[in-house]
């Protein structure tokens, strides 16, 4: 569930069981190892997505950026590349 302060990153649906590195929820990608710019908008991609969803205009697009990165951070969440669909989501972390 949102709060008026950041996103909450969560499953639609909860796993059935927790995922490996190499499950169907994909292949984590450690948020360091990719380009600065690159991470930047694919955050940005996401947080509009998921903030266009929930209706929530209360923060500017980079505040929103922000937030996730320090999610990304401290390993509340996570970004897993999917090779079915050769995708990049951010997941909860563990």
């Amino acid at each position: 569930m949102m709060t008026d302060r950041e996103i909450e990153i969560q499953y639609d649906e909860e796993p059935a069981e927790p995922p490996g590195p190499h499950s169907e929820e994909g292949v984590e990608v450690p948020f360091d190892r990719i380009n600065p710019e690159t991470l930047t908008n694919l955050i940005g991609e996401f947080v509009t997505r998921e903030w266009e969803e929930l209706g929530d205009s209360s923060f500017t697009l980079e505040q929103k950026i922000e937030q996730v990165r320090q999610q990304l951070k401290e390993g509340k969440a996570k970004i897993v590349f999917d090779m079915t669909t050769n995708t990049c989501n951010i997941i909860p972390g563990k």
